[in-house]
């Protein structure tokens, strides 16, 4: 084998490990998995919320502070779940497109899609950085509370 060749080989079955990688993450969402999730993180990792006082939306730092800022997630939105996800690789970068559907306790229901922009090192996810369309929840139907 040549070495482009092997580096061609080296390069599409890391892409299908990280695509993997990604199909397992989004399962753990939707499971409401806290251990999974961060199993799949590096100590020094990084999530930036869809939502948040910075640009960059709410930024937190390192396993606790990441896994917190999960958990909120899940205290928020009950019932949040994550569909029609669609990943793609390119390199050290990865992107995540889905849907993501949720009650909040006030009986306001969320529809939207986004994605997600990851940087990865060492085969597991260093940066997850989201984005969502803005919109308004949808109010609960008559009788809901």
């Amino acid at each position: 084998m040549n070495p482009s060749q092997q580096t061609t080989v080296t390069n599409a079955r890391s892409e299908e490990d990280l695509v993997a990688l990604l199909d397992r993450f989004a399962a753990a969402w939707n499971r409401h998995d806290l251990e999974a999730l961060m199993s799949m993180m590096t100590d020094d990792c990084v999530f930036e919320a869809s939502a948040g006082p910075d640009v960059n939306g709410e930024r937190s730092e390192g396993k606790p502070d990441v896994r917190a800022a999960y958990a909120a997630v899940f205290a928020a939105f009950p019932d949040a779940h994550w569909a029609n996800c669609r990943h793609f690789i390119a390199g050290h970068r990865g992107v995540s497109e889905w849907t993501f559907t949720g009650t909040q306790r006030d009986g306001k229901r969320v529809e939207v899609t986004g994605c997600d922009l990851f940087t990865f090192s060492d085969n597991r996810i260093a940066i997850k950085n989201s984005y969502r369309k803005n919109r308004p929840a949808i109010q609960p139907s008559p009788g809901r509370s």
